[in-house]
């Protein structure tokens, strides 16, 4: 699991991605949301009786064995972004979308669908 700091760092590195496939540059995020609905269950168990019979009476004892825990939920990250063109003026409070992906921005950019694995 990536947690909310992973799904945050892979919005941002879709937006940079997006912006570039848009023919931009640069953005700003100017609206996010994110929810955290992870959660842990524990499985279903076992139980073991063992007992012996002594003089009538019955002497017994059980062992229950917890099943595994159930992980399940995620991180979510929602946003809007704004893009800009490097000519733009306000495009000097922007996000370089490049910068984000670092040199190999171009790979990035020629990879299809959405980015899902952490950084």
């Amino acid at each position: 699991m990536c947690g909310g700091s992973g799904a945050a760092k892979i919005a941002q590195k879709q937006a940079a991605v997006e912006t570039i496939k848009a023919g931009f540059d640069r953005y700003i995020i100017v609206g996010a949301q994110n929810s955290n609905n992870v959660q842990v269950v524990q499985g279903p168990g076992t139980y073991s009786t063992t007992g012996t019979i002594s003089g009538g009476h019955y002497f017994g004892t059980t062992t229950y064995q917890p099943g595994m825990p159930i992980v399940y939920g995620g991180y979510d990250q929602a946003f809007a972004i704004r893009m800009y063109k490097e000519q733009e003026p306000e495009a000097k409070h922007a996000v370089s979308a490049r910068e984000i992906l670092g040199p190999d921005w171009a790979e990035a950019v020629k990879k299809t669908g959405t980015l899902n694995v952490c950084f």
